[in-house]
């Protein structure tokens, strides 16, 4: 049989069925022998109708195979679906028909097999590489049966994208008989594809159907018949379903592996546009097989289900009527006082000269071709430019996308890639990179550039440019209309420390709520002055009314602000407010001595200063008062899906004392805060609850929080699986007197045979003893009888990374069992790993991975 060759696949599921051709390329009468994977006779044993049923579409060199999680998922879940898995003539274990089938052949193909199957009632199309548009073909020739449309890396279009290299080399004349028909190369290199590996199993089976030169015949065909060019054969078919896809309007869902080296996300947002209601979920990290890689069958029956929407459904009530985020720049026309101020070089801008280049740059960007609903990518440091930038994408309604530095390069180019931006404004080290990485969108350049080195970046316009176009427009053209305030604003980054940076989408209408949020918690009045030593508040500042300047500082490296850095800053716009992050401030105070008398007396005008993006202790805190003598120094708690959402000042950190955790306040103007408990296994419940010292996730509702995740729509589900509240993955527990304290992420929760820990508690315990630096706790082995393992620094820090001298580790063990967690190893290391943003947030989780590979034996490599 050859379902043995199926691990996996239940035998029932196999099924021959000959089918009459209506083909052209087939004479009259003509039978072929189909090969299905069908789970309609399972369905029918266990007394089941079906809701509808999944139509799935393999592309080449794959067969049905592919989609064996969709019929176990349905069988081990019992759910009411048909699923059938076609093997196309010529390939998997359909029949070898003899004949060169293009792409309206496979398409007809497939109508004569649901006919033949008599599938009746709604059908949803399932389409994986070349699969996607024949799958895409049936959709549009049979709108009466489709309900909806699932694609996995697929394309649907070809104009205007290079031929991609792994196609290129095996559509070659020199290569093609050999790579795709005589050995079996073309199958290898795509099962090579998977991320991780295929089991040696799996890759059998995958392999089964094609043994031999004349089996992969189609496999031949199908290489052949990809319609580059424009006087292909199959260029028209490719033509017509790919226009006819823009008339659908049933629900679509795009799974996707950006990694893919064939069709990467050019395809998928070629595919976006033709059909911009899809839901997307980007699996970053996986590759062309996206099936193998991921469990896709979870999220696909739960799209089925109806859990379609995507629309924040966390925002609390708005704290007042909408304001648009320019209303204060735009009532400020006649003001000649300074908004914006840059230190090196010295250079600043009065609130009406902002105003008119902002109009100036968005009339300027308009000609060029930005429109409403567009991304931009700003790559651009903090100041005058970048925030002129943001303040005329906001004119235009066009969506600004922030992917800064502080990710990393890597990690940068991932969140590009990702956003799909429209345009790239960047300066020239982006610029390079962009060239270099094949960033998407048309360039602009920050600044004037020579000849020859704007035709290597691929420049197509300047900023400068842009400027001149835009003040020289009749006044006419410079009338804006008002965005839409649920429209897409902005598309901001997370940091990254607790995987591949997640992007975050606003509207204007929940930027303006962060913004009121701000000015009712800390009374930021129009008329204030603030020091944007954190980047995401440059974008803020003009919002606010307040006089805003960047400090002289690495803006990627917060451990690059000193003291004299914050002091001259300050001194520039007469700063009522400071903003910094903890790492930022770690190195004011360590260079605090540098400041001359007027330094020192210029932070004694600070009113409020502010740290977050990471916890930050008391003792840290109370030498940040003694800089800053007459400011309320508040710290508070939030992430780039909420910022803030709780606060709490020095004062309220020392009445709260010692506990589980960092206190961190209770909520801020407009925000409610809830606890989802956990149980002994770290996993967070359904129900928002309230009761004191109940550890759990930490849930937010506030009108600031995001709208969505982009292109992630099963983070974004999961975000937001309780009604009204959107999940943080931070867990923690308020007290009695209503104050939330913060005790790790979710995914740091330690599964012990005694039940779960979170760490921060352990971690500060740590902390407390002489010579110890900063320490994480971490669960090594399997769920449920994790054993905790301290990581620390030391000081003077360890030249090597090891287990911690025996004094130590029993001063440490002593420390943490007071906090009621026994340790099993204490390691030391001479620098634990952080985010690249913040320099402070410690990665737990590949802290975990090498005290369990340094535990197992062997040699001890730095984390």
């Amino acid at each position: 049989m050859v379902t043995e060759l199926f691990p996996g696949v239940d035998a029932i599921y196999s099924k021959y069925l000959e089918v009459p051709s209506t083909s052209q390329v087939d004479s009259p009468g003509t039978r072929h022998r189909w090969h299905v994977l069908d789970n309609n006779e399972e369905l029918k044993q266990r007394g089941i109708e079906p809701a509808g049923t999944l139509l799935c579409v393999h592309g080449n060199p794959t067969w049905s195979y592919l989609w064996r999680s969709l019929l176990n998922h349905v069988s081990e879940h019992g759910l009411p679906w048909r699923v059938v898995a076609v093997d196309q003539l010529d390939m998997g274990f359909s029949e070898r028909s003899g004949k060169f089938r293009r792409l309206a052949d496979r398409v007809n193909d497939l109508g004569d097999l649901t006919g033949a199957l008599g599938l009746t009632g709604k059908i949803t199309t399932v389409g994986h590489d070349w699969g996607g548009i024949i799958s895409l073909g049936w959709a549009v020739s049979h709108p009466d049966q489709l309900e909806n449309v699932v694609l996995t890396n697929t394309a649907i279009h070809t104009a205007g994208f290079e031929l991609p290299a792994a196609l290129k080399l095996a559509s070659h004349p020199a290569v093609h008989g050999w790579g795709t028909k005589t050995s079996p190369a073309f199958l290898q290199v795509t099962h090579s594809l998977a991320q991780p590996a295929l089991a040696p199993d799996i890759r059998k089976a995958f392999m089964a159907p094609y043994t031999n030169a004349e089996k992969r015949e189609g496999v031949a065909n199908f290489v052949a018949d990809i319609p580059f060019s424009q006087d292909h054969p199959s260029r028209p078919a490719l033509d017509e379903i790919s226009e006819a896809v823009r008339s659908l309007k049933v629900p679509a869902l795009m799974l996707w592996g950006p990694k893919d080296p064939v069709f990467s996300d050019r395809y998928l947002r070629d595919l976006m546009s033709r059909l911009p209601h899809a839901q997307v979920h980007r699996f970053e990290g996986s590759s062309h097989l996206v099936g193998e890689d991921n469990d896709i069958a979870t999220p696909i029956f739960q799209w089925l289900a109806g859990e379609k929407s995507s629309k924040n459904t966390s925002r609390a009530q708005s704290l007042g009527e909408y304001r648009p985020m320019l209303a204060e720049l735009d009532s400020r026309t006649e003001d000649q006082s300074a908004a914006v101020v840059d230190i090196n070089p010295a250079r600043s801008l009065s609130w009406a000269e902002l105003g008119q280049r902002v109009n100036a740059l968005a009339a300027g960007l308009r000609q060029i071709g930005v429109e409403a609903g567009d991304r931009v990518n700003l790559l651009v440091p903090p100041g005058i430019e970048l925030t002129t930038l943001i303040y005329a994408c906001l004119r235009l309604g066009a969506v600004i996308v922030v992917a800064d530095a502080g990710l990393g390069t890597k990690g940068m180019g991932r969140a590009i890639k990702g956003a799909g931006p429209s345009y790239l404004i960047g300066i020239d080290r982006a610029l390079t990179g962009a060239r270099l990485f094949g960033w998407p969108g048309t360039r602009i350049a920050a600044g004037d550039l020579p000849a020859a080195k704007r035709k290597l970046l691929g420049v197509a316009h300047t900023l400068p440019e842009l400027y001149e176009a835009g003040s020289q427009a009749a006044s006419g053209s410079r009338v804006f209309e008002p965005s839409d305030p649920d429209a897409d604003a902005a598309l901001l980054f997370t940091s990254g420390s607790t995987g591949p940076a997640k992007g975050v989408v606003y509207t204007h209408r929940e930027l303006a709520a962060m913004r009121d949020t701000l000015r009712e918690t800390y009374n930021l009045k129009a008329g204030s002055a603030l020091v944007a030593g954190f980047a995401p508040f440059a974008l803020l500042g003009p919002a606010l009314g307040a006089t805003s300047v960047t400090p002289d500082m690495d803006v990627t490296a917060p451990r690059t602000l000193t003291a004299a850095a914050l002091a001259d800053a300050a001194l520039a716009v007469d700063a009522t407010t400071v903003f910094a992050s903890p790492a930022a401030l770690a190195n004011v105070l360590e260079t605090q001595d540098a400041l001359n008398q007027a330094q020192r007396e210029t932070l004694e005008g600070v009113s409020l200063m502010l740290s977050a993006g990471a916890p930050i202790p008391e003792h840290l805190l109370a030498k940040v008062q003694d800089l800053v003598p007459n400011a309320r120094v508040h710290t508070p708690y939030g992430m780039t899906e909420a910022l803030p959402v709780t606060d709490i000042d020095l004062a309220g950190i020392r009445a709260a004392g010692a506990g589980n955790g960092v206190c961190v306040g209770t909520a801020v103007a407009g925000a409610t805060v809830a606890i989802a408990p956990i149980d002994a296994l770290g996993v967070a419940g359904d129900k928002p609850e309230y009761t004191p010292n109940a550890t759990g996730e930490i849930l937010v509702r506030a009108p600031h929080v995001k709208d969505r995740y982009d292109r992630l729509w099963i983070t974004e589900q999961l975000s937001v699986s309780i009604p009204g509240w959107h999940r943080t993955g931070d867990v923690g527990h308020l007290d009695e007197a209503g104050r939330l304290w913060v005790e790790g992420r979710l995914g740091h929760v330690l599964r012990t045979a005694k039940g779960a820990i979170t760490p921060v508690a352990a971690e500060h315990a740590v902390e407390s003893v002489a010579g110890a630096g900063r320490a994480a706790l971490v669960g090594v082995g399997p769920d449920g009888t994790q054993a905790a393992v301290v990581v620390m620094e030391t000081v003077p820090a360890a030249r090597k990374s090891g287990p911690a001298a025996s004094d130590l580790a029993r001063q440490v063990r002593a420390a943490v069992a007071a906090t009621g967690t026994e340790v099993a190893a204490v390691l030391v290391v001479p620098s634990l790993p952080t985010d690249i943003r913040h320099n402070s947030k410690i990665d737990r989780a590949a802290l975990a991975h090498w005290a369990a590979a340094a535990l197992a034996g062997g040699r001890i490599r730095n984390p």
